[in-house]
């Protein structure tokens, strides 16, 4: 276990440690909000396409080296951004990044599985249940761990860590993670027509809501246009890269992602706006700002340890609705002035939220995903959970602009309440929740 909780938390470790360098970074190289969100997507980019890519490439070269080739990309783009030269060389840092992180997740469970089907035990629930643990408490101490990393040795030490975290993912690996059956590995081609229609589709979509013009309306027009050749060429492959005959077929997985794509939108806005308007607005330092969120930290975890159970999936949900939308309402009330401890309880009823959405959803999709497939869905719903990442980094451009003051956040508070009423209607009107044992076709 030690080796692949330690690949796949690279990528958790990753996506919140920027939260508190944003602020310092953009004022090393004299760049906003708006700038500065590049940070964050170009990482959750790479990430959205890349694990369903990697899986794929697990699946040819074998869990092992694909493990060992992620730890070193990480340690190579740890090494570049301690040495960063400009906004734009970070950014590109980020893309590579994203790209090395996502190995631990598939690579994970492709170990996993092998080796409940050698021993004929199924993949016991305890395991699942410790890398989503540890996935989720690495992503709710991150912030409070880069404002520490920040003060020691500033912003640029939240990419050197990357080099000793490879390293060990490394020498791990080689020591306690079987060698690949080369005999055992599928020899399928890869449908590089799909990811890369899928990438420029995604890219073509990002260029226009980070900065939406009327000038830019044909950039919605490429999308279209991308999108539906992608569409048509999946639909023809016989084995495509995204498998959307299988999509189509199981709307109560659609849901699942629909749900974790709109709840992680909320989280990651909280978890990078709310940071950057308590140093920018609030005045807090970069570890004042990474402590204010240690409550919310805790209190995740605390929902996490109990959510992982596969009943009562959808009264989790719909309190996980309630809190989020909860904290989006109570921001409206907050302004520099504001007590420290109102802003750290705000912090905590997020963090009951963050800790309900990840397992919960999780539990849903094993429920939901056809057996013979659960890989591609386990792939598809990090890609969701990612796509959330890259709304919630426009959403937060949009609503600061060039710096994040408070009418910047009420902006934010009132976007994240109208997602909160989307995911608790979507949440409260799905009736194959209160089925969660069924399998797919039952539940469909």
């Amino acid at each position: 276990m030690t080796p692949l909780v330690a690949g796949a938390l690279l990528n958790p470790i990753n996506t919140t440690l920027i939260a508190v360098a944003l602020i310092p970074i953009g004022r090393t190289f004299g760049a906003g909000p708006e700038k500065t969100a590049w940070l964050l997507t170009a990482l959750y980019l790479a990430t959205a396409v890349g694990q369903p890519v990697i899986g794929l490439f697990v699946d040819r070269f074998g869990p092992r080296r694909v493990l060992l080739a992620g730890a070193v990309t990480v340690i190579v783009a740890g090494v570049a951004g301690t040495f960063a030269f400009s906004l734009g060389w970070l950014v590109a840092v980020r893309v590579v990044l994203g790209v090395g992180t996502c190995a631990g997740f598939p690579a994970a469970m492709a170990v996993l599985r092998k080796r409940a089907d050698a021993t004929g035990s199924g993949v016991p629930s305890r395991v699942l249940s410790i890398l989503a643990m540890s996935g989720q408490t690495i992503m709710v101490i991150g912030p409070a761990l880069g404002g520490a990393l920040i003060g020691l040795a500033g912003w640029s030490a939240i990419f050197a860590v990357n080099i000793p975290l490879g390293l060990a993912s490394v020498v791990l690996t080689l020591l306690w993670i079987p060698k690949d059956d080369r005999a055992g590995l599928k020899r399928e081609r890869i449908d590089v027509a799909g990811i890369v229609l899928f990438s420029a589709t995604l890219l073509a979509l990002l260029l226009f809501v980070m900065k939406p013009a009327v000038s830019d309306l044909w950039l919605l027009a490429v999308t279209a246009g991308l999108g539906a050749v992608f569409v048509r060429v999946e639909t023809r492959s016989a084995k495509p890269f995204v498998d959307l005959r299988m999509l189509a077929g199981n709307r109560p997985l659609l849901r699942t992602y629909l749900r974790q794509a709109l709840a992680f939108l909320i989280v990651y806005s909280i978890m990078f706006g709310y940071v950057q308007w308590l140093e920018s607005a609030r005045g807090l330092s970069e570890s004042g700002a990474g402590a204010v969120l240690l409550p919310m930290s805790a209190v995740a975890v605390l929902a996490t340890a109990f959510s992982g159970k596969p009943s009562g999936i959808k009264a989790r949900l719909i309190g996980n609705s309630l809190a989020l939308l909860g904290g989006a309402a109570l921001l409206l009330f907050v302004d520099p002035k504001s007590w420290l401890g109102e802003l750290v309880a705000i912090a905590a009823v997020f963090g009951l939220g963050q800790g309900l959405t990840s397992v919960t959803n999780q539990t849903a999709l094993y429920g939901q995903a056809p057996a013979g497939q659960i890989g591609t869905a386990s792939g598809l719903f990090r890609t969701a959970q990612y796509l959330g990442a890259i709304a919630a980094s426009t959403l937060i451009a949009l609503c600061f602009g060039t710096q994040a003051t408070s009418s910047g956040l009420h902006k934010l508070s009132l976007a994240l309440l109208g997602v909160g009423m989307v995911l608790l209607v979507v949440t409260v009107a799905d009736r194959a929740l209160g089925a969660s044992r069924r399998t797919p076709e039952q539940a469909r």
